[in-house]
């Protein structure tokens, strides 16, 4: 790992604190948020913090003051990891926007180790029917792409475009899909233009290109903000694009005749609530959503990480405990 951004550290197992769960790691899921913080754009807030947020573990010790869940338990560790819960936000319940709220993996060492520690009440039960290896990406990629799909505001039976087709999109894509949707994505990678065809998408072609038809929504899972320009173009009137990464490169200068005008309308996803992890994951479990993992062992953090960078994962990248 020495030739990649990550560096492989022994450090004791961690004791839980009030409040807290101790968790020993079977799988993470490598998220594209978890590449930016290792290539530098976005900045970590505490040094030498692990990374990684889509974390399926069991619980082996549980601190003063926890009540729900049990040592033995298999749970999920996602992005969220704390609010303040008094905040304008948290009251008006957009925690997601609380100023004061901290991340797994990004101000908590995260789920690229053998352990980690959670506070209690941000810990997830995991549905049903599912491996640990398809359950990780459930607990970011899903849950964001959730998020992204409501702030698109897609009408009943609508059209929706996708713009990048890996964790995240390929979920959500299905989750459109069973409410009557059509999708079309829009991606450089020929194998994730298989997959989307695969999974049901009605077109599937490169990302600049033009839409086969006006949608009526649109989410951009890709960080890259060279592709807003023709999304919002590939609108119908009164459309909405939805931006879902925590990172975009710049967006070029818009022209508001042929991008914004008839009321179309762009927007960013900021994590999501406790309240939109419980619904996809219930969701995930009545749709019986097909899950597409590429596996890795811990110690090739780093290859998976490349891998993504360059699009050579189909759906989600999961590290696995050895």
């Amino acid at each position: 790992m020495a030739t990649g951004p990550l560096r492989l550290i022994d450090r004791p197992v961690p004791e839980p604190g009030a409040g807290e769960l101790l968790i020993r790691v079977l799988c993470c899921g490598v998220c594209r948020t978890d590449l930016h913080l290792a290539e530098g754009d976005l900045p970590p807030r505490r040094p030498d913090v692990t990374p990684g947020h889509e974390v399926v573990g069991e619980v082996v010790a549980a601190g003063q003051g926890t009540s729900r869940f049990s040592v033995g338990d298999r749970v999920g560790v996602a992005w969220l990891a704390g609010t303040d819960g008094s905040c304008r936000f948290c009251r008006r319940g957009n925690e997601n926007l609380c100023p004061r709220s901290v991340y797994t993996g990004w101000d908590r060492d995260g789920g690229y180790a053998d352990y980690l520690v959670a506070a209690d009440a941000y810990v997830h039960p995991l549905p049903r029917g599912f491996s640990d290896a398809e359950l990780a990406p459930l607990l970011c990629a899903g849950i964001i792409g959730y998020r992204a799909l409501l702030r698109a505001e897609l009408p009943p039976g609508g059209r929706l475009g996708i713009y990048g087709f890996g964790g995240s999109a390929h979920l959500a894509a299905q989750v459109a899909m069973a409410s009557g949707a059509a999708v079309h994505v829009f991606t450089r990678a020929p194998a994730s233009r298989e997959l989307a065809l695969k999974l049901g998408a009605v077109s599937a072609q490169d990302s600049f290109d033009p839409a086969p038809e006006p949608l009526d929504s649109a989410i951009i899972f890709a960080p890259v903000g060279d592709v807003v320009p023709p999304a919002l173009r590939n609108l119908d009137r009164g459309g909405t694009l939805a931006i879902a990464g925590i990172h975009l490169s710049d967006i070029p200068a818009l022209n508001y005749t042929r991008e914004l005008f008839q009321e179309r309308t762009l927007r960013s996803v900021t994590a999501n609530t406790r309240g939109d992890a419980e619904e996809f994951l219930r969701l995930a479990e009545r749709l019986r959503l097909r899950v597409t993992v590429t596996p890795y062992p811990l110690d090739a953090a780093d290859q998976a990480l490349s891998d993504l960078a360059a699009d050579r994962i189909t759906g989600a990248g999961v590290l696995m405990a050895s």
